[in-house]
């Protein structure tokens, strides 16, 4: 199992002065990726956000500037709001950082959890689903051919045209990222992609029905079981002990998560509610190293077998010391235990 970090570059506001400053958050960002490498984390991915609070609206940039700084770890997309972008452009960006980084390059096509880009993009919000469909067809059919013939409702045309450059790996990995929706499962199924899946709350297990949706769904369209790989996105936090974990990690997930529900509707976190989250069914990876690692291995169990588990660490808005520390025993106490079992 490959385990790793994606950060959706959120800029800390106000949990220690320097870190109010876009420049030093973005540095401290990269330290934090050039770390995870150094302590042999598998994976960092940058997701994509088109609003204030985030650094990440061109996430192939930061990750380029991890690669010149790093050696083993592979690079990539959290998610790729592909709906609101252009797919040649995409495989671009993608390709040319495989470049840089010696095949290290991956990314993970979604339609992202906010919807700030379509309006952002002059996108209309009634094609969310169409988009997507339309756009992950084109952008498969740019990965697996150097020329391209291809026609949509939503691009030109493309008649027999070259897109460069290639990657260096032979076939760029492309995995789709899903929520909650049986179609999405479905479709990453019958085309054969890996699957990320994001749990960022309820019970962990209760997934499986769509997780085995998908790999039905898989095998049904030719596909074999080794190409039907799912990982795991998941908000989490280790600290020294389970206890000290909880304390450090609440009171700023509880505040990110209260105003997010406002613009979605759900109710203030309580504590009673990430008490419910961080017990052993749910959702959130957070607690001693030991703690969490056993969780993994749970929730791995209960989902048939999964191939990564990636901690989405910028929820709580800690500062960088303290994403350094979870950092440093993410790769040295939770990546051994799960290997090992």
């Amino acid at each position: 199992m490959e385990i790793g970090i994606d950060s959706f570059a959120a800029r800390m506001s106000g949990n220690n002065e320097r870190a109010a400053n876009d420049a030093v958050a973005m540095t401290e960002l990269l330290d934090r990726m050039a770390y995870a490498d150094e302590v042999g984390l598998d994976f960092f991915g940058i997701g994509e956000h088109h609003r204030k609070g985030f650094l990440d609206s061109a996430p192939t940039l930061i990750l380029a500037a991890a690669a010149a700084r790093t050696k083993k770890i592979r690079l990539g997309s959290a998610v790729s709001v592909i709906s609101a972008a252009d797919p040649v452009r995409v495989f671009q960006n993608h390709a040319t950082l495989d470049l840089i980084s010696g095949g290290r390059a991956e990314l993970v096509a979604g339609r992202g959890s906010f919807v700030d880009a379509y309006p952002l993009f002059g996108l209309d919000l009634e094609d969310y689903d169409e988009l997507f469909v339309e756009k992950l067809d084109l952008l498969l059919k740019i990965r697996d051919n150097e020329f391209v013939n291809w026609s949509g409702r939503f691009r030109a045309p493309m008649q027999n045209q070259a897109v460069y450059p290639r990657p260096l790996q032979e076939k760029l990995p492309i995995w789709v990222g899903v929520g909650g929706t049986p179609k999405s499962f479905a479709r990453a199924g019958a085309l054969g992609l890996p699957l990320m899946v994001a749990i960022i709350g309820g019970e962990t297990h209760r997934f499986r029905p769509l997780i085995d949706l998908y790999r039905e769904t898989g095998i049904k369209a030719g596909h074999s079981l080794n190409q039907l790989k799912v990982g795991l996105h998941s908000l989490g936090y280790v600290g020294k002990t389970t206890e000290i974990a909880h304390e450090e990690f609440f009171p700023g997930y509880a505040a990110s998560m209260t105003k997010i529900g406002k613009e979605r509707g759900w109710p203030p976190t309580t504590r009673s509610h990430f008490d419910s989250q961080v017990g052993p069914t749910g959702a959130l990876l957070v607690g001693s190293a030991e703690e969490v690692a056993e969780k993994i291995i749970r929730h791995s169990k209960s989902l048939g077998g999964i191939s990564k588990v990636t901690f989405q660490l910028d929820t709580a808005e800690l500062p960088h010391e303290k994403l350094m520390e979870t950092i440093h025993l993410i790769g040295s106490k939770v990546s051994p235990i799960v290997k090992t079992n």
